[in-house]
């Protein structure tokens, strides 16, 4: 089965709806996203965090939409259009502020969808986060081990939940090993190409209610990033798991192609 993995990442886009901070209105949310030491800093992260797994990743047969404004500032959306001339995974939808997000989100994801794939795997990607660079790879074939509950249901949710979270603290980053289900990131959505649905479309903390899941507890497969601008909020529940300090930076190089002082450099920039 030819299973296209398509993702998409929202880069500062300006919705009303589809995060947890909210505004009442277009121009209260665009002051709020456009602040320029805000874009610094979030612009650090996508390029310096999320960014490098991708261009690592073993299996290079994916497709990642970066959606943000047609009127997002420069010199981001020159940047913008400057990555993904570089590198062939990327796609960049400029996308008008709707009424409703996860019609925003159809409409940046829709011309990439191809038809002649048997499934397509969605997923979604904040632009501070990291999955590790086997993750598409490792969805592929895991994929294949339980297609048959995809076939039963047109369905299915693969959730990898072996993290780690990447707080920020007063001296620097701090690592937090977490078993975490159904997180959003590394959490990969089946279905058929013919669907007008994403990863968004689900909300990824009820996702039963519209799919059988099945859990990957090990390898190591996502990196959560938690500072002021990250809209996701605190830790939320989880399982710990032991990884020391020396581990956990042979890890850090090894899964997402990120070292411990560049992320303690961040931090103290954020």
């Amino acid at each position: 089965m030819r299973v296209q993995m398509l993702g998409l990442c929202r880069f500062s886009y300006v919705g009303l709806r589809g995060y947890k901070i909210e505004h009442d209105s277009y121009e209260e949310r665009r002051r709020f996203l456009y602040q320029p030491d805000r874009l610094a800093r979030r612009w650090q992260w996508f390029t310096r965090v999320a960014l490098p797994a991708w261009q690592a990743q073993t299996d290079p047969d994916f497709t990642l939409v970066i959606m943000t404004g047609p009127d997002l500032p420069d010199p981001y959306l020159s940047r913008l259009r400057e990555l993904v001339a570089g590198m062939p995974q990327l796609r960049l939808e400029l996308v008008p502020p709707m009424e409703r997000h996860l019609q925003a989100c159809r409409a940046a994801i829709a011309p990439h969808v191809e038809s002649d794939a048997d499934v397509i795997g969605h997923f979604r990607h904040d632009d501070d986060d990291a999955v590790a660079i086997d993750y598409v790879a490792s969805t592929r074939r895991d994929f294949r081990r339980v297609k048959a509950l995809w076939k039963t249901e047109q369905r299915l949710s693969l959730d990898y939940s072996r993290g780690v979270m990447a707080s920020v603290g007063p001296d620097g980053i701090e690592l937090t090993p977490r078993l975490c289900h159904n997180m959003g990131v590394a959490l990969t959505v089946f279905l058929h190409p013919e669907v007008e649905s994403s990863a968004l479309h689900f909300d990824h903390s009820k996702i039963g209610l519209w799919m059988p899941g099945v859990a990957i507890t090990k390898p190591l497969m996502f990196l959560r990033a938690i500072h002021g601008d990250s809209d996701s909020g605190a830790m939320g529940p989880g399982t710990p798991w032991s990884l020391s300090r020396e581990q956990a930076d042979r890890q850090l190089w090894r899964r997402f192609r990120l070292r411990r002082q560049d992320l303690d450099s961040l931090a103290r920039e954020s």
